[in-house]
């Protein structure tokens, strides 16, 4: 298994380039399911959770083909086998984006239900409430979500959808469901997260009709058929925030190519709080820090709130930062699971519940650390960047399911970092 290793006290210096969003390509991979006609999809990362979704939907019968550049291209035509095993599944809980379009377009729909996840439990029932409101019949039958038209219907029709909380998978699936449904959708508390506004813009592309997308209020007029299209994967909102914290923790100064400043307002603001300087670029964003960082309390909450994704990497921020600060996480249970791993780093963080408090130290010493979850692993990849000799990384394959080729782009910066193979081991 592979890990990485650190060698800290670089400063981060110079360009890099934002990967495509994964949490955008993973929905607009299933979006392509909608129609028989070719979609291609531009800058799409190289991840394993990308890889993953390509081998489910050519499971079900879809040719697709990636080349080197990022470019993917899809034919969902020769689709035969409208269903998601589990032995996909449980790798990657996205894999239920694929629901709403196979039931949308076949009428039909097998789809394993996801099992359990590292940061908690992201329950799938507000997907089958919604479904079951457009006309869908779905019963859970040996740990699978089995989908079909009820009464006869050959198409979902349109209704009124207000979820029991804001999800943005949810928010996808029945967007996505709704583009082919008979008559109209509203969805009501709506995620409004830019991954979701980059999904609806595909699907006008291919010919939906949609408005609302960006307010938690959508509105979608179903059509009879989509079309072909071509579409720009939106920059990665979450890999360009790590970079930013990871520039600031080194009193840095790097320009993040394609970076999108108007996606991370929450995030950027608590920056400059923090006294870095950050400036919206024509082609990204500027991230300077003289490294004397002051410690930022802050509440994550739905987008434009302050995002769960960031959470770990601004703690590691914090961890050296002069002063106390109190990070509270509403949105997912066991999501302080880096908080041990800090601590071996040398970090003075005290948890109850659902909250943290943090301690700034003036410096960290390597260790020897086990990534727990996706941004767990760049939060401590951050911490190593600033600590006092070797961190080694253990576990990176969760880094690799979200993160684009990521010790190469901070190589690439100036840091002092390689990834080593270890022996193989059992992988969850």
């Amino acid at each position: 298994m592979d890990k990485l290793l650190i060698r800290g006290g670089r400063t981060l210096r110079g360009e890099v380039l934002i990967s495509g969003a994964k949490n955008a390509a993973l929905p607009e991979l299933c979006a392509a399911l909608l129609t028989d006609r070719p979609v291609t999809l531009h800058n799409v990362p190289r991840l394993q959770d990308v890889a993953t979704m390509l081998k489910l939907i050519r499971n079900m019968g879809v040719i697709a083909e990636r080349d080197d550049n990022g470019t993917v291209r899809i034919d969902a035509g020769p689709l035969h086998a409208p269903e998601a095993p589990y032995e996909l599944v449980k790798t990657m809980r996205a894999s239920v984006l694929a629901l709403g379009p196979l039931l949308a377009r076949f009428g039909k729909a097998k789809v394993s239900l996801p099992g359990g996840c590292a940061i908690g439990s992201r329950p799938v029932d507000q997907h089958i409430k919604g479904l079951q409101a457009m006309g869908a019949d779905i019963a859970v039958e040996h740990g699978y979500m089995v989908a079909s038209l009820a009464g006869g219907r050959r198409r979902l029709h349109g209704a009124r959808i207000t979820t029991d909380m804001v999800t943005v998978t949810g928010t996808e699936n029945f967007l996505m469901a709704a583009a082919l449904a008979e008559g109209e959708t509203l969805l009501e508390n709506a995620a409004q997260e830019p991954e979701i506004s980059d999904l609806a813009e595909m699907l006008i592309a291919m010919g939906a009709q949609i408005e609302g997308h960006g307010t938690s209020r959508i509105r979608i007029q179903g059509v009879d058929r989509l079309r072909s299209c071509t579409h720009q994967v939106v920059a990665d909102r979450i890999e360009a925030g790590t970079f930013l914290c990871a520039v600031a923790a080194t009193g840095g100064d790097a320009i993040l190519k394609h970076g999108r400043a108007d996606h991370l307002d929450a995030v950027i603001e608590k920056l400059r709080e923090a006294g870095v300087r950050v400036t919206a670029t024509d082609g990204g964003i500027h991230v300077q820090s003289d490294g004397r960082l002051r410690a930022q309390s802050f509440r994550t909450t739905e987008y434009p709130g302050f995002p769960t994704d960031m959470q770990a990497q601004f703690m590691a921020l914090n961890v050296i930062a002069e002063g106390t600060s109190t990070v509270t996480e509403t949105i997912f249970e066991n999501r302080f699971m880096h908080v041990d791993e800090m601590l071996r780093l040398g970090a003075r963080i005290q948890t109850d519940g659902k909250v943290a408090v943090i301690e700034g130290v003036p410096q960290l010493s390597g260790a020897t650390v086990m990534a727990t979850d996706l941004r767990a692993s760049a939060s401590l990849v951050i911490a190593g960047l600033v600590a006092e000799g070797e961190t080694l990384v253990d576990r990176i394959y969760h880094l690799d399911r979200g993160y684009d080729r990521m010790e190469s782009k901070l190589r690439g910066l100036g840091a002092d970092i390689e990834r080593v193979a270890g022996p193989a081991e059992f992988q969850p």
